[in-house]
């Protein structure tokens, strides 16, 4: 598999043009894969026919659809879990979730495989295979003036 992210636009903007030229109807840029013919300007199409027409071209349909469905946290989750909880990365098929406590991730732990079948029932079987709960992030005791190279003293208080 090749690194496509060598390529990536972080501001999106080659994918805004791309859209543009087809809702303009001029003809796009070639590409390697094949492409249904350009409708005539006098023919508009709707955006979002075009906008999904781009992300089956890109492969992105699987993350498209991910990410709309976690866009209904409360209603996969349960409104109080989340509250304590936020879907912070997908990839590989792998589910990252930050709970605000240890609390919190050890009872989003406990209904991670209810969460994966029903990710899986919603958007086909295989797009999530395991989703991982992380806690709060620790605080770094290793800036500021008074910090040393390697282990240190492991005095911080003194």
């Amino acid at each position: 598999m090749t690194d496509e992210r060598a390529d990536h636009d972080p501001q999106g903007m080659d994918l805004a043009r791309r859209i543009a030229r087809a809702a303009r109807g001029a003809a796009p840029k070639p590409a390697p894969k094949k492409r249904r013919p350009v409708q005539r300007p006098d023919d508009p199409a709707l955006l979002g026919d075009l906008l999904k027409e781009v992300i089956e071209e890109e492969g992105w349909t699987r993350e498209v659809s991910v990410h709309q469905l976690l866009a209904r946290w409360p209603a996969l989750v349960g409104q109080v879990n989340a509250e304590h909880s936020q879907p912070v990365g997908y990839a590989d098929t792998i589910l990252t979730v930050r709970a605000e406590s240890t609390t919190w991730a050890t009872s989003l732990r406990t209904i991670a495989p209810q969460l994966v079948a029903t990710l899986n029932e919603q958007l086909g079987q295989g797009t999530v295979s395991r989703v991982v709960v992380i806690g709060p992030e620790a605080p770094s005791w290793k800036r500021g003036r008074r910090s040393v190279p390697g282990r240190g003293p492991r005095d911080t208080y003194g």
